[in-house]
Parts: C-alpha cells; sequence; structure tokens
C-alpha cells in the first residue's frame, strides 16, 4: 500500500500551481511550474495517490499546459463547468449553461455596454463582444485565437455554450451580480469571481467543489485534499477534508480557514504534499 492510497489531491492551476499573473498582465512569459511541484505529484502518484487539475480555464485554453503536468485522474475544466478525462478525450460530467442564457447574456451586455464577454462553446470555439485590450492578453496567454461578433444573437452564438466570462472593474461586475439578481435569473447560474475584475457564469451547481466531489466519487477515492488562490477555489477548498492556500493567494481566499502554504513560484503544491505526508 502507498501512503497516499484512496487520497484526491485537487490542484488549481494558474497561481497555484503555476504563477501566470505577471503573464496574464502583460509582462511576458510565466515561469514553468516548479520543479519540486512537479518531483512532489509524481511521489503522490507513486505513493497511491489520485492527482487531478481543476482549473476555470477551457478546455481548448488547458489542453497546452496539461501535457506538462503530470495527472493520474481527470480533470475539472471550464470553472467546473465540466470534468473530463484527457487521456481518453472524455466528457464524464457535464453541466453546461441552460436555455434561455443567450436571453440572459444579451440583457447583461445591453445593460452594462462597458462589459467585455468571452463565450465558451463546447470544442475550440471562442466567442467576444466588445473586444477589449485584455482579450487579446488573455488570447496571448491561452495561445487561443476567438472569433469577435457585434451582439449575443442566436443566429451568431451556436448553443451549447459551456460558460460566460465578464470583464470588467470589480465594481460594474458587481453591480452586474445585482442586476442578475434583480431579474431573478441570478438563481440559474453560478456567478463566481476568479480575479478583481473577472466574474465566471456557469450552470447553477456547476462549481469547482460539487465537481471536486464528484470526482473524488469517480476516482473511488476517500479523502480530499484542495488548493487554490482565488474566490473561484473557495467552493472546492470548502468541499475538502483539507484545504491549503499558497501566501499570493486573495484575502478572502488566505482568510478561508485552510492552511497557508508558500508563495506559488516557491513550490506550494510540493510543501501541501508534505504537510499531507506529516498527518
Amino acid at each position: 500500500m502507498g501512503k497516499f492510497d484512496k487520497m484526491l489531491l485537487v490542484s488549481d492551476y494558474d497561481n497555484t500551481l503555476r504563477y501566470t499573473e505577471t503573464s496574464l498582465r502583460g509582462g511576458g512569459e510565466a515561469p514553468p511550474v516548479h520543479p519540486e511541484n512537479l518531483r512532489a505529484i509524481h511521489y503522490w502518484m507513486d505513493q497511491g495517490g489520485a492527482f487531478a487539475m481543476a482549473t476555470g480555464r477551457s478546455l481548448a485554453a488547458f489542453r497546452a499546459p496539461a501535457r506538462d503536468i503530470p495527472m493520474n485522474a481527470p480533470a475539472i475544466v471550464d470553472n467546473g463547468a465540466a470534468i473530463y478525462d484527457l487521456r481518453t478525450e472524455t466528457y464524464l460530467v457535464k453541466s453546461f449553461l441552460p436555455d434561455g442564457c443567450l436571453e440572459h447574456l444579451r440583457a447583461a451586455a445591453g445593460a452594462f455596454p462597458e462589459l467585455s464577454l468571452e463565450l465558451y462553446h463546447e470544442g475550440d470555439l471562442i466567442q467576444v463582444v466588445h473586444q477589449t485590450p485584455w482579450n487579446e492578453q488573455h488570447a496571448k496567454l491561452t495561445r487561443l485565437n476567438y472569433q469577435v461578433i457585434a451582439a449575443v444573437e442566436p443566429e451568431l452564438v451556436p448553443l451549447p455554450l459551456v460558460k460566460a466570462l465578464f470583464v470588467a472593474d470589480m465594481a460594474v461586475l458587481k453591480q452586474l451580480c445585482r442586476f442578475m439578481a434583480e431579474k431573478g435569473w441570478a438563481e440559474r447560474y453560478e456567478l463566481i469571481f476568479s480575479s478583481d475584475h473577472l466574474l465566471e457564469m456557469t450552470a447553477r451547481g456547476a462549481d469547482k467543489g460539487r465537481m471536486a466531489l464528484q470526482l473524488k466519487k469517480l476516482c473511488g477515492c476517500e479523502q480530499l485534499y484542495c488548493a487554490g488562490d482565488h474566490a473561484n477555489d473557495l467552493p472546492m477548498l470548502r468541499a475538502a477534508d483539507r484545504a491549503f492556500v499558497p501566501a499570493n493567494a486573495i484575502p478572502e481566499v488566505l482568510e478561508s480557514g485552510a492552511t497557508v502554504v508558500c508563495h506559488c513560484l516557491d513550490g506550494a503544491i510540493a510543501e501541501a504534499v508534505g504537510i499531507i505526508e506529516r498527518i
């Protein structure tokens, strides 16, 4: 038996396993995953543990970085909209945006013209309404192209949609959340901040926490450990038997009660594995 039999460790990607914040803000190529993280993940798996990534990135945007990450469990992608087995190229769980989402997205875009809106589809298609420099920088980080469209219209936007991403200043995004709530639409969606200027919209119940618990069952594991740095990671941190956050996490996450480990740049996942081993 291995030390980590029946244990599932789920890590966020951006700014938890790999530090990409400066790259997203135009600071050049992101540094590689810390070698101690890679060593610890291999050790975890060699000792019987299951390791998975849970990323806010779309499946298409995660394919390239996934090639450099050792994993022996399916990945949670699109901020919790799906569980996908990269080895077999198969969706195991899908929870895409419900019927009627186009009407709600069109109304939101009309009410807040300063918003940029990214629409993610099941394949590689990404559509953008109201293109901004941020969309261009995001595309450079993920190395994916996007299609600019004039508006959220049925004839322009094929369904299903996996998720939507609103881009604006935090004050505008908070107004958008209130707008959705006042319309009675918020109960149909998960609206979760993934940075100080990004608001993710997935189907109700499609978050990293619920998907991590489903993945735990799919892997036949008994204990769940999770690591993440931002608000969209909080659902899985709360779902975990024990949670870890890197020192670079936002204040809300640092104050969540999870164990604080070193900065992402210094090998946060490696430190978490070491703590679990000593439990």
